[in-house]
């Protein structure tokens, strides 16, 4: 059974959520100023997958929790219960219904994703070529090209209005398209360090490098 939950896309991510003041500022602009006043972060998510080759439809939601720098979790309630940690150093996945611990490199993991730019204070230009693609339906859009050939994704979208995130689109190498909504937002509340922490409960299956 195919469990899009299960993929280390965070999440994503997942996820730049609320923009600060710039009525005149562009996408890039905007998204830049979010990024230097971003700390910690809580927000509800769904998260849907769609596969256009086979008209395979997938959705999922919980909520999703991120500390910079490089502190993510992501509570997956539906349609299977997940977990996702990312400790600064490696991620891990919880699958509970198969009872099972995969686990990676969290620098590998995320190379070329939304989560990159929640996980390092480093310039976006680092990791992203930055493309603002003008206003369409009201809202202001951004398009995020990695610079790293061997990432998941080939670009990500980003619409902005109202000084928030409206919608992210994230097209990856198998000409899946992943969308992320967010509502319940609460921008640099405070944060038990214990949510970015993890270990493996005894007698599950553990995997990884």
């Amino acid at each position: 059974m195919y469990k899009p939950v299960g993929q280390f896309i965070l999440p994503a991510l997942l996820c730049l959520l609320f923009l600060p003041s710039a009525i005149a500022a562009n996408g890039s602009q905007q998204l830049e100023s979010f990024l230097q006043g971003l700390h910690t972060l809580k927000a509800d998510f769904r998260q849907t997958l769609e596969q256009p080759d086979n008209d395979q439809y997938f959705a999922s939601h919980g909520v999703f929790y991120l500390k910079r720098p490089g502190l993510l979790r992501w509570e997956y309630e539906s349609p299977a219960k997940q977990l996702i940690v990312a400790d600064g150093d490696r991620i891990w996945l919880y699958d509970m219904e198969l009872e099972q611990v995969s686990h990676q490199s969290q620098d590998s993991a995320l190379k070329g994703t939304p989560a990159q730019l929640l996980s390092t204070t480093r310039p976006v230009s680092d990791y992203f070529q930055v493309n603002d693609l003008g206003e369409k339906d009201d809202m202001a859009w951004v398009e995020l090209i990695p610079r790293d050939p061997e990432g998941q994704f080939q670009r990500l979208l980003l619409a902005l209005a109202d000084n928030s995130l409206q919608r992210m689109e994230m097209y990856d190498n198998f000409g899946q398209i992943t969308r992320f909504f967010f509502d319940q937002i609460q921008l640099n509340p405070e944060l038990d360090e214990r949510l970015f922490q993890f270990e493996p409960p005894p007698l599950v299956d553990l995997i990884g490098d």
